[in-house]
């Protein structure tokens, strides 16, 4: 990207094609600048091999729990979840996982 300033009035000139030369002509006076030095960014990023390396060591259920007892195991503890089934008049379904065995049910 070329970015230059007009020496005589101080606005910003664009790149154009003059006489199949890339020139920055000023929008507001037309003056050509012929001799400028193109722009160059450049960013050097410095990682360790462990920054690439995402580790998940256990499996954990980041729903909220509830006491209620699992109709398959008898357990007491299941999360749940609550999700609109039908139209936005309608009450969300609440939906329960078993935290010993799996299971799902859901109560309207």
């Amino acid at each position: 990207m070329i970015m230059e300033f007009c020496p005589k009035c101080g606005l910003m000139c664009s790149p154009r094609k003059v006489d199949g030369k890339m020139v920055l002509v000023c929008r507001k006076c037309g003056k050509k600048i012929t001799k400028y030095k193109p722009a160059q960014i450049s960013e050097t990023v410095k990682r360790k091999p462990k920054d690439e390396i995402v580790l998940i060591s256990e499996k954990k259920e980041a729903l909220p729990k509830a006491r209620i007892k699992c109709r398959k195991c008898g357990n007491m503890e299941a999360c749940w979840w609550l999700q609109q089934m039908r139209s936005g008049d309608e009450p969300p379904t609440t939906f329960y996982k078993c935290t010993k065995c799996g299971h799902c049910w859901r109560e309207y």
